[in-house]
């Protein structure tokens, strides 16, 4: 990702950490005020870093149809599935599509809902039907302290072993 951003950005003979640090501020601003899902992006990055570029695109705010096997699968116009955007995309090898949540109170409305519980639900299953593998964070385990990094960190690593090649 990280040699599309060069090209795009005219970056010809930036060093590799010049183009990952801006990279990284672009996709950071993509996340508003969502400090949740600011967490996630810094866990990862901070992951990046440590070791390098050979691990899979975390991708925040991408939406479904920007997917290219996604896209190839439906005719021109038609939307794949309800749900067009996601919190997160990562691309794995062997065209793994992994599609990471972050629920906050946005998902609720303050309060529980069975209706909005039950469309998430089925978001989530059509999502699985076409292929993709759905992991949800609640609001709560996305809190600032050292407890939500090393939980990232451990899911990370475990995803990473679940689709080691």
């Amino acid at each position: 990702m990280t040699f599309w951003w060069a090209e795009q950005q005219g970056m010809d003979g930036a060093s590799d950490h010049e183009v990952s640090l801006s990279l990284y501020q672009r996709l950071n601003q993509s996340l508003g005020d969502n400090e949740a899902e600011r967490r996630v992006l810094r866990t990862y990055a901070d992951r990046y870093a440590r070791l390098g570029s050979d691990i899979p695109a975390l991708i925040p705010q991408v939406y479904l149809h920007y997917d290219p096997y996604v896209r190839s699968q439906y005719p021109p116009g038609q939307a794949p599935l309800q749900r067009q955007r996601m919190d997160f995309l990562m691309l794995l090898p062997h065209r793994a599509r992994v599609v990471i949540e972050c629920d906050g109170q946005q998902h609720y409305d303050g309060r529980a809902s069975l209706r909005r519980y039950a469309d998430m639900v089925a978001e989530d299953r059509e999502l699985r039907l076409a292929g993709y593998e759905v992991y949800r964070f609640g609001g709560a385990e996305l809190v600032k302290g050292p407890a939500t990094v090393e939980r990232l960190n451990t899911f990370f690593d475990r995803l990473a072993a679940r689709h080691a090649t």
